[in-house]
């Protein structure tokens, strides 16, 4: 007979997702035990269990909410339809803003991708690739040079969420610069150039 879930499941499991991560973040995916786990959870091994069934399933979830938390703001953007600027402001302001928050879950998604099973690395990263389409697409209605050929529409999208995914590395959320300033930073200087008069 099934465990019954208890009215407080979900909070617990992001809970235990939220721990995970920066346990993961800080130590690495492959060195974690699941004894490591359960401390950094104020748990034991058994309520562990109770909720996911392996590591693997741990870094999973992490990885997956990450992503398709991701996927969900930026099609949420698109439904408003704002003019072109506005909408890759808005897209480059959310994707800095959910980096910030879940600084742990984007080094763990970065440095852990790897350790994903073959089914869930194949459907995270048709995810992804949504989301470099949003980014592209973002880029497109922008475009009035018209840089973004079929060569360079990849690159150019690549290029600019490389200046906001990598940040966990030097950027501090909690700073003076907050992500809404840095996201409107990247965005000017990647439409307007270092050394343009207004920047």
């Amino acid at each position: 007979m099934a465990r019954t879930q208890s009215k407080d499941y979900f909070d617990i499991r992001q809970g235990i997702l939220r721990s995970a991560a920066r346990l993961f973040a800080e130590k690495g995916f492959s060195t974690t035990t699941i004894v490591d786990l359960a401390n950094a959870c104020n748990s034991s091994r058994g309520a562990l269990y109770h909720y996911f069934n392996s590591k693997e399933e741990i870094l999973n979830g992490i990885i997956g909410e990450h992503v398709s938390t991701m996927l969900e703001d930026l099609n949420t953007i698109a439904e408003a339809r704002l003019e072109p600027q506005a909408h890759l402001r808005a897209v480059v302001r959310k994707i800095m803003e959910l980096n910030a928050v879940n600084n742990s879950e984007q080094i763990v998604l970065l440095n852990d991708w790897n350790q994903l099973d073959d089914e869930t690395r194949a459907e995270i990263g048709a995810s992804q690739r949504k989301i470099i389409a949003i980014v592209r697409d973002a880029l497109a209605r922008v475009d009035t040079a018209h840089r973004m050929t079929p060569k360079f529409a990849t690159t150019y999208a690549m290029s600019l969420l490389g200046s906001i995914n990598y940040t966990y590395a030097w950027y501090d959320p909690n700073g003076v610069v907050t992500p809404q300033d840095y996201a409107d930073q990247v965005v000017d200087v990647f439409l307007n150039g270092f050394l343009s008069k207004d920047g």
